[in-house]
């Protein structure tokens, strides 16, 4: 009988161990972030044309990490959609190109960045644009 105590004390010890852990952001969660990718395309100084744009990388970071966690390529109308995400902080981000005398730039790409967070369940957070930057 006291055997059966103690397995019981210990499993429901681990149990609760493992129940009271904090959630991170990431996969596995049922909310969603999409949007569109946008272009401003530039001459030199001034904005000659913008489109959304298709089959460009647009990246996601989960949390606090200092590495990407996933990528997905923009559909051909720009519309892209990182699903199945928990509660959290996201950071999302692609890259462009570098207007001249842009100090935040660095090997002529730069990068785009759109801090996001997911604060409910089966949350759809739309961040619209993700504005990025093409020379001509």
């Amino acid at each position: 009988m006291k055997r059966i105590i103690a397995v019981s004390i210990f499993s429901l010890s681990i149990f609760f161990s493992f129940s009271s852990c904090k959630k991170t952001a990431g996969i596995g969660g049922t909310s969603t972030i999409k949007g569109k990718l946008f272009v401003a395309e530039y001459n030199i100084l001034d904005i000659q044309d913008s489109f959304y744009v298709g089959k460009e990388d647009i990246y996601i970071i989960y949390g606090d990490n200092e590495y990407f966690d996933d990528k997905i390529e923009s559909s051909y109308d720009g519309t892209f959609e990182f699903p199945y995400l928990k509660k959290g902080k996201y950071t999302l981000f692609s890259y462009g190109e570098c207007l001249p005398n842009d100090s935040l730039c660095f090997g002529g790409k730069k990068a785009f960045v759109k801090e996001v967070v997911i604060t409910e369940n089966k949350q759809i957070v739309d961040i619209g644009d993700l504005r990025i930057v093409w020379l001509q």
